[in-house]
């Protein structure tokens, strides 16, 4: 119990960053290039922990079929997940120039979540190896989630949201994402070393989508001068964290 409840802890931590990024927008005036700038930096962030801290531990704990099953389920889950929401208003959950005016609020708060849960539930799953959470992939998501908090918040602003709905939605998913962390705990200890692989690759697939599909276009659009180098700037930076960690 007490190793669900610290897993649980770190996620909440970790989707606290999501609440920060959304105060910063909303109290300050945040131009969008400066959005698309942060956000380009946590995807290079996000592509660096999947495959470093994600990927590569999966293969190395169990092996290749796990992982390429894993990862293609979580890909495959996520954007038919992905293109279902779209289809009610979702698909610029993550816009900073307004653009979710054109959904509701119920899509866009299933978008966030579908987004945020992979990420916390690995966050439990590092925990199971007895040697306590992984510092690096915590502050990975951590250092991601600000900018989705970011520019979420922005666009949410424009599109006339209250502040009572922006930051009571991104309250509740960051209580989500502590209580994906605590059931990827749980469900890691109960299916075992190869089960934890294709849960850890399933969750890598479906973060690779997800910013593929929502940081990577709110990037380009407001600064496609400089998505290629903060991107690699953010791999870099995380990679270099994950080795100091290692």
């Amino acid at each position: 119990m007490k190793d669900v409840v610290a897993a649980a802890g770190w996620g909440l931590l970790a989707g606290a960053a999501l609440l920060v990024g959304a105060a910063v927008a909303w109290f300050l005036p945040v131009p969008k290039k400066v959005v698309a700038l942060v956000m380009a930096f946590g995807a290079g962030v996000l592509v660096s922990a999947l495959a470093f801290e994600l990927v590569a531990e999966a293969a190395d704990s169990a092996g290749l079929p796990e992982v390429v099953v894993g990862f293609a389920a979580g890909a495959l889950l996520y954007t038919g997940a992905n293109l279902a929401l779209a289809k009610v208003g979702a698909r610029h959950r993550k816009r900073s120039g307004g653009q979710q005016s054109e959904g509701s609020g119920t899509a866009l708060a299933v978008g966030a979540l579908l987004d945020g849960i992979p990420e916390s539930a690995v966050i439990g799953v590092s925990l199971l190896g007895g040697t306590g959470v992984s510092i690096a992939t915590v502050v990975a998501i951590f250092l991601s989630n600000l900018p989705e908090g970011l520019s979420s918040a922005a666009g949410m602003r424009v599109a006339g949201h209250s502040a009572r709905y922006v930051f009571g939605l991104w309250a509740g998913i960051a209580v989500a994402s502590g209580v994906a962390a605590g059931v990827g705990l749980l469900a890691g200890d109960a299916l075992g070393t190869s089960g934890v692989a294709v849960v850890t690759a399933f969750a890598a697939g479906a973060i690779l989508a997800m910013l593929s599909d929502t940081m990577l276009p709110e990037a380009v659009e407001g600064a496609p001068e400089a998505t290629g180098l903060l991107s690699a700037a953010g791999f870099l930076a995380a990679f270099a964290l994950h080795r100091a960690a290692g």
